[in-house]
């Protein structure tokens, strides 16, 4: 940095040099598991990785931010990134050495190389989460991505992918999240019958997301929303306001019989139109919102 605050006035320049060349790597999974560490790119990823990054510092835990590779039009654009990245190792480079970096064909002006930051599975059991979103063998990063994202917009506690999933550190995956990866613990590499044991021994319901489902979720959410405001004893078929792990599957095979097999309900989201079914994104972000109303107390008595 120099006294302005902005990285060293000569940017990286040569897209051939062995540092943009060393960070270019890390778009293939065999570095990123070398290493430990993965790409985030464009204003919106690197500023959610920055914001983790100080408040880790803050509290006394290692950053996660390695290196800013910036253009100098991007940081006039966004100026918060001279204070954010303050104490990184930040260098201006110019686009064509962020292009030979970046995964995508047109870089958004900044790139940073981050630390892995998923956490194990019972760190995050411990913490008493009450909506989990568990990913089963989803193959597709931009799917993974649009769940990780939707599961935080919700207020979701975690985010679990099985062994056979997605690498989420795959730069597409990364930029689907939009930021979200930042915002709350993922777990890696889990296997999902020791998902559902644990989740069970702490009294976390497990719901399957399943289009051939025996549970219609508009009426399960009709029954609840009766039920509380009723302020009724009676029981639903699901309590949605208890803490719940959703089961997601694969976007071409859904979930498998075992994965099905472990869950307390199989719940279907309703398809009104000719769409022969909803995709991963679109049904995850539904299943959740439904779990997170619940949980937030929404449904109040008329007046």
């Amino acid at each position: 940095m120099n006294e302005t605050g902005r990285p060293q006035d000569f940017p990286l320049s040569n897209p051939r040099a062995d540092r943009v060349k060393d960070v270019a790597k890390l778009a293939g999974r065999p570095a990123r598991l070398k290493r430990e560490q993965f790409l985030a790119e464009g204003p919106q990823a690197v500023r959610e990785a920055l914001k983790l990054h100080q408040q880790r510092i803050a509290a006394g835990a290692p950053g996660i931010v390695h290196e800013v590779f910036a253009s100098e039009a991007c940081l006039d654009r966004f100026p918060e990134f001279d204070e954010l990245a303050e104490g990184t190792n930040a260098r201006l480079a110019t686009d064509d050495v962020l292009a030979a970096m970046a995964d995508t064909v047109n870089p958004q002006g900044i790139i940073a190389v981050c630390s892995f930051v998923d956490v194990s599975l019972e760190e995050v059991l411990d913490g008493g989460p009450r909506l989990i979103a568990v990913l089963c063998q989803v193959r597709d990063p931009g799917n993974a991505g649009t769940v990780l994202r939707a599961a935080d917009a919700a207020g979701a506690d975690a985010v679990v992918l099985t062994g056979s999933s997605v690498d989420i550190y795959n730069p597409k995956a990364v930029r689907s999240t939009a930021g979200s990866l930042f915002h709350l613990p993922v777990v890696l590499g889990a296997d999902i019958h020791e998902v559902a044991a644990a989740c069970r021994a702490r009294g976390i319901g497990l719901l399957a997301a399943d289009g051939y489902g025996d549970l219609n979720l508009d009426i399960l959410q009709d029954e609840n929303a009766a039920r509380r405001l009723a302020a009724s004893t009676a029981e639903s078929a699901y309590a949605l306001e208890r803490p719940t792990a959703w089961l997601f599957g694969n976007e071409a095979q859904g979930l498998s019989e075992a994965e099905l097999a472990l869950a307390d309900q199989r719940v279907a989201v309703p398809v009104y139109g000719t769409a022969e079914s909803l995709n991963l994104g679109t049904a995850a972000t539904v299943c959740l919102y439904a779990s997170a109303r619940s949980q937030q107390g929404s449904v109040s008595a008329p007046a």
